[in-house]
C-alpha cells in the first residue's frame, strides 16, 4: 500500500507525538516538551523527550530519534504500512484506496470483519451457556482454564444445523455475507445453506490488528470425519499467509521471548500458559513459504517443536526442505521433537515450564537435522555407499540459494563426512559413525542415529551435544577432550565460562538460590494482585530461573483466575496469600521472604501507592529481561572467544560484562521509588 506525503503529513498533524507516545511511556510536562524514561533501554533519570511543536521524539540514552510512525515501528516491531494503518485508526482517518476497486474491496472486507466479530461473540456466549457444558468439560480435561479461554476468545458451535445462521440473521446479516465469510456451507446441490461449524470447540484466528478473520473448530465426537475443521479461503483469510496467535507472539518475540512453532491450537495455548508467549502454529496445513517468512520476520532462529511420532518427523523434514533454498546469513531454524507419543500440550501440562525449557533448550540446528536424515538407517560399509551419501548431502547443500550460506553448509557437511569415516578425525562422532557429541557408541549417537541407526531425531536417551559440563564448561564442536569410543579429541584452550554464566539459568536450568529480583517480582504480585489485571500476559512470559518461582507464579495465576478476591487492596493481598497457603505454597512464600534481604524496595511492600508499584514493576521487569538477554549474549561472547582468541572477541566479552555490572548498579537504584506512597516520610 502506498501513502502520499500529503496523507502522511495530515496524519502527523492530527496526532500529537505525545498522544501516541504516552500509550507506551509515562510522560511528564517539562516546559514546552514532555519527558519520560526511555522505552528503548533502561534508565533511572528521564532522557527521553517529546516535542509536539516540532513533531518528533528524541532519546538521549540510545540516540533514537523519529516521529509517530517510527515510534510504533521501533516499539511494536511493526512494518511501515502497519504503523500507518494503526495511526490512521487512532486518528479516525480513512486509509486512501489506490483504485476504485480497492476501495470497494476494502469496504467489503470491513463488512465481513463485522460478521466474523458477531460470530465470535455468538460462539463465546454458547461456551458459557448450558449448551456449552460438554465443551467446557473438554477444555477442563485439557487444563484450559476459563481465564485462558477468555484470553484466546474461545467458544463453542452448537450441534444444531442453523444455530449460527439464525443468530446472524436476527442481527441483520445477509446470508450471502455469511457464505462469503466462510461460516455457512453452500453450493448448487445444497438447497438451504447451513452452519459450517457444528458441535465443535471454536478457536478464533485473528489478524495482526486482533480482528477475527477465521475459525478453527475441534470436534467433540470421535466419529467425525475431520477432528479439526478450519474456515475456507475467504477475502479475509488465506491460511497459508497467517499463523495462530500471530499478533501476540510477534509482540512477545519483539520483546525478546523465544519464538516457538508448534503444530496445533491447543499446543500454542499450552505453551503460552507456561510462559512461552511467542508461540505460533500453522493453520491446519504444513508450514508454507509465506508462513516461514512471517516467522523469520519475528526471529532469526525460531524453534520448530513437533510431535514425537512419525508424522512429527515428517513435518520436521518438510520444514527443513522448505527452508533450505531461503536460508540467509543469520536466518535458520532449530528443531526439537517431543518424546514418542507426546506433543507440546502433553509436555506443558505434565512438566510445566521447566520441562518445556529443557526440551526447547535441547533444540538442534538445521544442519544437524539434515545430517541425521541423510544417515538414517544407512549402511555405509562400502566405498560406493559412502560415495552415494556424499552425493546426497552435496545435493542438499546445492539447494541453498545464498552462496555464503551454501559454502558453509558444504564445509560443515564435508567435516561430518570426514569425521564419520576417518577414525583419526575429531568431530565428536561415535566409533560407529553416529553424531554423538563426543560420546561413545555408534548407535547411541545424535538422536539415536549411527551408521546403521534407525532411531528418531532428538529423542530422550540419545546423547546430546553442546551441553555444558558439570563444572559449567562449554566444549565447542570438535574441541572436546572427552573420549568418543576409541577417539581422543583436542580440547579448546578456552574452556571454563565465567561463574556468572555457569551459574545462570541458561547453563544450569535453574539457580541454587532464588535471586532477589525474582523474589521482588513475585512479592509484588502477592502484595498487589491488581497488577495481574493488566500484566497477566507479561507475568506469564517472564523468564524465571528458579523452579520454585515457576511453581509459585503458576499458583498466583491460578488463585487470580478464581476471581474471588474482594475488598480493598490490602484485603485482596491477604486473600491471595491465604489462598497460596491453602494451595501448599507456604514453604515457597518463606523462601521469597528470605531472598529479599532489604525492605528498601518500598513499592513491593503492602500499602504502596499504585503509581509507585507500577513504576517499580516496570523497572523490575525491564531489568530482569535485560539481565537474561545479557546472559545469553555473554554465552555467545564466551563461545566466540573459545573459537577464536581475537582482540575483537576479548573486547566483546569485556563489553558484555561491563553492561552486566551496569545492570547490577541500576537495579540498586529502584530502591528510590516510592515517593507517592510517602516512602521517604515513613522511613525517616
Amino acid at each position: 500500500m502506498r501513502f502520499t506525503p500529503q496523507f502522511l503529513d495530515d496524519l502527523r498533524a492530527r496526532l500529537p507525538v505525545s498522544e501516541v507516545v504516552s500509550k507506551r511511556v509515562k510522560l511528564k510536562k517539562a516546559g514546552r516538551e514532555w519527558k519520560g524514561l526511555s522505552p528503548f533501554q533502561q534508565e533511572k533519570s528521564p532522557s527521553f523527550f517529546v516535542n509536539d511543536e516540532k513533531g518528533f521524539y528524541h532519546d538521549f540514552s540510545s540516540g533514537k530519534h523519529g516521529d509517530i510512525i517510527s515510534f510504533l515501528m521501533e516499539t511494536d516491531g511493526c512494518s511501515f504500512p502497519e504503523a500507518v494503518e494503526r495511526l490512521a485508526q487512532m486518528a479516525g482517518v480513512a486509509l486512501p484506496a489506490a483504485t476504485p476497486d480497492a476501495a470497494r474491496h476494502a469496504e467489503r472486507r470491513k463488512t465481513l470483519y463485522d460478521v466474523m466479530d458477531l460470530a465470535a461473540k455468538f460462539f463465546a456466549e454458547q461456551l458459557t451457556s448450558r449448551t456449552g457444558a460438554k465443551a467446557r468439560g473438554y477444555l477442563a480435561d485439557r487444563q484450559i482454564s476459563p481465564t485462558v479461554q477468555l484470553q484466546f476468545k474461545m467458544g463453542y458451535a452448537p450441534g444444531e444445523k442453523f444455530a449460527l445462521k439464525e443468530y446472524l440473521g436476527a442481527a441483520g446479516t445477509p446470508v450471502p455475507d455469511m457464505i462469503e465469510a466462510g461460516l455457512l456451507i453452500a453450493g448448487d446441490d445444497i438447497p438451504v445453506p447451513f452452519d459450517r461449524f457444528r458441535d465443535r470447540v471454536m478457536f478464533p484466528i485473528t489478524d495482526l490488528r486482533g480482528r477475527v478473520i477465521a475459525f478453527g473448530g475441534r470436534a467433540l465426537e470421535k466419529d467425525v470425519p475431520a477432528k479439526y475443521l478450519n474456515s475456507p479461503e475467504t477475502p479475509l483469510f488465506h491460511k497459508g499467509d497467517n499463523l495462530y496467535n500471530f499478533p501476540t507472539a510477534r509482540t512477545a518475540a519483539h520483546n525478546g521471548a523465544t519464538l516457538v512453532v508448534v503444530e496445533g491450537y491447543v499446543d500454542v495455548i499450552a505453551m503460552v500458559g507456561v510462559g512461552f508467549a511467542a508461540s505460533v502454529a500453522p493453520l491446519g496445513t504444513a508450514l508454507t513459504e509465506n508462513q516461514l517468512q512471517l516467522i523469520w520476520k519475528m526471529a532469526d532462529e525460531p524453534i520448530l517443536c513437533f510431535d514425537g511420532d512419525k508424522a512429527g518427523q515428517k513435518a520436521a523434514w518438510r520444514a527443513a526442505e522448505l527452508a533450505l533454498p531461503h536460508l540467509k546469513p543469520g536466518k535458520s531454524l532449530r528443531f526439537e521433537l517431543q518424546p514418542e507419543g507426546q506433543d507440546p500440550d502433553d509436555l506443558a501440562r505434565s512438566g510445566g515450564r521447566i520441562a518445556v525449557e529443557e526440551v526447547i533448550g535441547a533444540a538442534r540446528s538445521l544442519s544437524d537435522l539434515l545430517w541425521a536424515r541423510a544417515i538414517e538407517g544407512g549402511d555405509f560399509a562400502t566405498p560406493e555407499r559412502r560415495a552415494a551419501l556424499e552425493a546426497r548431502i552435496n545435493e542438499l547443500a546445492n539447494g541453498i540459494r545464498d552462496e555464503v550460506v551454501k559454502k558453509y553448509y558444504r564445509q560443515d557437511l564435508a567435516e561430518r563426512l570426514r569425521a564419520t569415516f576417518n577414525p583419526n578425525a575429531g568431530r565428536g562422532f561415535g566409533a560407529g559413525g553416529g553424531f554423538g557429541g563426543g560420546r561413545a557408541g555408534g548407535a547411541g549417537g545424535f538422536g539415536g542415529f549411527g551408521a546403521k541407526a534407525g532411531g528418531g531425531f532428538g529423542r530422550p536417551g540419545a546423547a546430546r551435544t553442546f551441553t555444558p559440563g558439570a563444572a559449567g564448561r562449554i566444549e565447542p564442536r570438535g574441541r572436546s577432550s572427552a573420549s568418543a569410543g576409541s577417539q581422543t579429541i583436542n580440547r579448546s584452550p578456552y574452556q571454563v565460562v565465567s561463574p556468572q554464566l555457569a551459574n545462570s539459568s541458561i547453563m544450569r536450568g535453574q539457580r541454587s538460590a532464588i535471586s532477589r529480583r525474582e523474589a521482588l517480582i513475585v512479592q509484588s504480585l502477592i502484595n498487589h494482585p491488581w497488577l495481574l489485571h493488566d500484566k497477566l500476559e507479561e507475568v506469564a512470559a517472564l523468564e524465571l530461573a528458579h523452579p520454585e518461582m515457576h511453581r509459585l507464579r503458576a499458583g498466583i495465576i491460578a488463585c487470580f483466575a478464581h476471581e474471588h478476591h474482594h475488598g480493598d487492596e490490602e484485603e485482596q493481598s491477604e486473600q491471595m496469600r491465604s489462598d497460596l497457603v491453602k494451595a501448599g505454597f507456604s514453604e515457597q512464600l518463606q523462601h521469597v521472604e528470605r531472598a529479599i534481604t532489604t525492605k528498601d524496595v518500598w513499592a513491593a511492600q503492602p500499602g504502596a501507592a499504585r503509581e509507585d508499584v507500577l513504576s517499580t514493576w516496570i523497572q523490575l521487569v525491564a531489568l530482569h529481561r535485560q539481565w537474561h538477554s545479557l546472559l545469553r549474549e555473554l554465552k555467545d561472547a564466551e563461545l566466540a572467544l573459545g573459537e577464536e582468541a581475537s582482540e575483537t572477541n576479548y573486547g566483546w566479552l569485556r563489553d558484555v560484562k561491563a553492561r552486566l555490572a551496569e545492570v547490577d548498579g541500576i537495579e540498586a537504584l529502584i530502591e528510590g521509588f516510592g515517593e507517592s506512597s510517602g516512602r521517604f516520610q515513613r522511613s525517616t
